[in-house]
């Protein structure tokens, strides 16, 4: 998605909170050096118009209204994580994660977005590694 990511991570040995402070962290400084450094960004400073402000500007403005961050912010600091209790609600979690680019229109076919875990599926090489669920059988 172009504004926000939809994930389902498990663990059995880090707390969830951690792992996703982590990934924001990881992530956000990523970005930050990877627009740093492509001369091509054209979206990195802030021009005149404040309509197409840049996004260092845009993500530095937001880091200092916020006082749980040093002068940069990326991510929100909530999420809206929904605890899948059944192998029925991971994979109708999963079929809304995999359909939603889909349904907004970025692509035609689920498989065909890059980002996504359902190129996996599809036996299509994905972004990431990824663990498949399977059906358990009880």
């Amino acid at each position: 998605m172009t504004s926000h990511i939809h994930m389902i991570i498990g663990s059995n040995k880090d707390k969830l909170e951690d792992i996703m402070r982590d990934m924001k962290r990881h992530t956000s400084e990523k970005l930050k050096e990877a627009i740093k450094s492509n001369p091509v960004e054209s979206r990195r400073e802030c021009p005149p118009d404040p309509v197409r402000a840049g996004m260092l500007w845009m993500m530095e403005n937001a880091g200092k209204k916020n006082s749980n961050n040093i002068n940069f912010q990326l991510w929100h600091q909530d999420n809206h994580p929904i605890e899948l209790t059944d192998d029925r609600h991971c994979h109708s979690t999963l079929d809304y994660i995999h359909e939603n680019p889909d349904l907004v229109g970025i692509v035609e076919k689920a498989e065909d977005y890059l980002y996504s875990s359902a190129r996996n599926y599809f036996g299509l090489k994905g972004m990431i590694d990824v663990i498949l669920f399977e059906p358990r059988i009880m």
